[in-house]
C-alpha cells in the first residue's frame, strides 16, 4: 500500500500519536483521561480528520473478538464467585517445604490459570494470597510478586483465551484454539520452568536466609516508610497516599490502647514496630482487649441509656468485624469510616449459608460449564459463540438477577478495545505502517534464523512501545502474508511467532503488560499487606527472563 496524501498522513499520524501517548501513559499531566477515554479520542479523531468514514470506523470493530473477551470475563466472575481462585491460594500454601517451593507453586498455578483464565484475572485475584502467603513465610515478596506477574504472561501465550492479543490472532489466523495450544505448549512449559530458574538463581540467597522476626519487621518499616519514594507507573492513573498511610487509619483504631485514670482517659498508641511485629498469638488478646477498651469508653463517654448497658455504636460494629477479618485471615476489606451504613448480609447468602449443598451444587454447575466450554474449544466450535453460549448458561443456572455479576465486567476495557480497532484502522490508511514493513519485511522472514532474530525484535520493541494489542493489530495480516508467500506451515508459524513473543515482551518492564500493572498496583493497594514493586526491580529481572524464555520459545515452535 503506497502512502496516502500528505494531509491524511500528517492528521492520521496525530491522532494515532495522541491514542499512543494516552495508551502508555494514562494519566499524562497534560491530558489525564486514561486509556479508555484515549482511545476513544483518537478514533473520533481519525473521524473528524476524515482520515477514514463514519462507516469504515464501525466495520473496523471486530465483533467476535469483543464478544470472545465479554464472555471470557463474565466466565471468570462466575469461577470466582465459586471459589476456584481460592481453592488455587490454597493449593499455594498446601504442605509448603519453603520459600523456593512457594515460588515454584507460584509459577506453576500462575501459568495454568492464566492459560484458562486469563492473565488479568489470574493476577487480580492471586495477588493477595501471593503477599500473605510472603508476610506468612517472614520473607519479602517482590520474588514472589514477579513470579506471579511473569508466569502469568508466560502461561496465558498457549491458549487463545489467555491473554487480549491471542484473542485478536486466533480470530485474524483462523486458528483453532488446539492448533493454538498444540503449537505454543511446549515452549509455554519450558518458557514457565526457565523463568522459575531464573528466579531462583536471581534470589536464591534472599529466599535461603531463615529471617527472624526483628529483621523481617525492618524490612517491612523500611518497605512502608519509603513506599511513597518509589517510581510506580500503576500510581500514575489513581494517585493516592503510600501504603503506610493507608493502613494507619485502619489499624489505629484496633491497636491503641485506653486506660483509665484519675484525671481522665489516657489514649497510648503504639510504635509501628510493636504494631507489625505483634504475633498472632498475642493479637486476638490484643485486640479484643482493644475492642473491649473501645466500647468500655465510648460508654463512659455516652452515658448509660435507659437501660443499664450502652448502646452499641456503630463503630464497634467496624471494629469487630475488622478483628474478625485480621484474625481468620480473611480477605475481606472493611470500610472503617464513621458514615459507612452498616452492611447486612443479602437474603441468598444467608440461605446458601444455610444449606451449604446448595452452595455445593451451584458450584459444580459452575466448573461443569466451564469444562464443557474449554472441551467445546478443543473440538474447534467457534470461539466467541462458545464463550458467549457459556456466560449465558451460568446466568441462567444461576437463576437470580445477574446484574452484580454483570457489573463486574470491564466494560471500559472493550470500549478501549472498539477505540483501538478505529485508531490503527485509521493508521494503517495512511499508509505509513505498511511503507515501514515493506522496508522491514525482507529482513524479517521466518525461514531463516536472520529473519527471525530481526522480527522478534520488531515485535519486543513496538510491544514495549506501542503496546502488544496494537503491536499485533498492525503487525499480524503483514508478517502473516510475509510467511504464506514461503508455504502454508510457515504462515501459521507466523501467527504462532507473534502470539509467543508479544506475550513474553510483556516481562520486559513492568509497563509491558498489564497484568504487571495489575500485581503492581494490587500489592499496592493491599490493606494488610501493602507493598511497592518499583520500576528497576522489575526491570533488573525482566530484561534477562524476557530475552532468553524469548530465544528458548522460538525454538521449540513449529508450524
Amino acid at each position: 500500500m503506497d502512502l496516502a496524501p500528505t494531509e491524511k498522513v500528517v492528521l492520521g499520524s496525530i491522532a494515532f500519536s495522541i491514542f499512543w501517548v494516552l495508551a502508555v501513559f494514562p494519566a499524562v499531566p497534560f491530558l489525564p483521561i486514561g486509556r479508555t477515554a484515549g482511545s476513544l479520542l483518537g478514533a473520533m479523531l481519525m473521524v473528524i480528520f476524515r482520515v477514514i468514514t463514519p462507516d469504515q470506523a464501525y466495520d473496523a470493530i471486530d465483533l467476535s473478538i469483543l464478544g470472545l473477551l465479554f464472555g471470557t470475563m463474565v466466565v471468570s466472575v462466575y469461577l470466582e464467585q465459586a471459589d476456584m481462585f481460592k481453592y488455587l491460594g490454597v493449593l499455594l500454601s498446601w504442605k509448603s517445604k519453603g520459600a523456593k517451593d512457594l515460588l515454584c507453586r507460584i509459577c506453576v498455578v500462575s501459568a495454568i490459570s492464566s492459560a484458562l483464565f486469563t492473565n488479568d484475572t489470574s493476577c487480580v485475584v492471586l495477588t493477595e494470597f501471593v503477599l500473605k502467603i510472603a508476610r506468612q513465610n517472614n520473607v519479602p515478596p517482590h520474588p514472589f510478586l514477579l513470579a506471579l506477574a511473569s508466569s502469568a504472561n508466560i502461561g496465558s501465550s498457549a491458549t487463545s483465551i489467555g491473554n487480549p492479543q491471542n484473542l485478536v490472532i486466533a480470530i485474524q489466523s483462523s486458528l483453532s484454539f488446539g492448533e493454538f495450544l498444540l503449537g505454543l505448549l511446549p515452549a509455554m512449559l519450558v518458557g514457565v520452568f526457565v523463568n522459575a530458574l531464573i528466579l531462583l538463581c536471581m534470589y536464591w540467597r534472599l529466599l535461603s536466609i531463615e529471617k527472624d522476626e526483628e529483621h523481617t519487621l525492618d524490612e517491612v518499616i523500611s518497605e512502608e516508610d519509603s513506599a511513597s519514594h518509589r517510581f510506580s507507573p500503576a500510581a500514575m492513573s489513581n494517585p493516592t497516599a503510600s501504603n503506610s498511610q493507608e493502613l494507619n487509619p485502619v489499624l489505629e483504631p484496633l491497636i491503641t490502647w485506653s486506660s483509665s485514670s484519675s484525671n481522665g482517659s489516657i489514649i497510648h498508641t503504639e510504635t509501628l514496630r510493636n504494631r507489625v511485629s505483634s504475633k498472632q498469638s498475642n493479637l486476638q488478646g490484643t485486640l479484643s482487649g482493644g475492642i473491649e477498651l473501645t466500647r468500655n469508653s465510648s460508654a463512659s463517654e455516652e452515658g448509660v441509656g435507659g437501660d443499664d448497658f450502652p448502646q452499641p455504636r456503630e463503630e464497634d460494629f467496624h471494629y469487630r468485624r475488622l478483628a474478625k477479618s485480621a484474625l481468620n485471615g480473611s480477605d475481606e476489606k472493611v470500610n472503617v469510616d464513621e458514615g459507612d451504613p452498616v452492611p447486612v448480609q443479602p437474603l441468598e447468602e444467608n440461605e446458601m449459608s444455610a444449606k451449604p449443598w446448595k452452595r455445593q451444587l451451584w458450584k459444580t454447575r459452575v466448573y461443569l460449564v466451564t469444562i464443557g466450554m474449554l472441551i467445546a474449544l478443543l473440538v474447534g466450535l467457534n470461539m466467541s459463540w462458545t464463550t458467549l453460549t457459556a456466560a449465558l448458561a451460568l446466568v441462567v443456572l444461576d437463576f437470580k438477577d445477574a446484574q452484580p455479576c454483570l457489573q463486574k465486567v470491564s466494560y471500559s476495557l472493550l470500549i478501549f478495545f472498539c477505540g483501538m480497532f478505529i485508531t490503527v484502522d485509521g493508521f494503517n490508511s495512511t499508509g505509513i505502517p505498511s511503507t515501514l514493513w515493506n522496508l522491514t519485511e525482507p529482513h524479517a522472514r521466518i525461514n531463516h534464523v536472520e529473519g527471525i532474530v530481526v522480527l522478534t525484535l520488531v515485535i519486543l520493541v513496538l510491544s514495549n512501545v506501542a503496546s502488544n494489542v496494537p503491536t499485533v493489530i498492525l503487525l499480524g495480516a503483514r508478517v502473516a502474508e510475509s510467511a504464506a508467500m514461503i508455504s502454508k506451515g510457515q504462515e501459521k508459524r507466523a501467527w504462532l511467532i507473534l502470539a509467543w513473543v508479544s506475550t513474553v515482551a510483556g516481562n520486559l518492564s513492568l509497563m509491558g503488560s498489564a497484568a504487571n500493572l495489575i500485581v503492581c498496583e494490587q500489592a499496592r493497594r493491599s490493606r494488610f499487606y501493602g507493598y511497592t514493586l518499583s520500576f528497576w526491580s522489575h526491570l533488573k529481572f525482566g530484561v534477562p527472563s524476557t530475552l532468553i524464555v524469548t530465544a528458548i520459545g522460538l525454538l521449540l515452535i513449529r508450524g
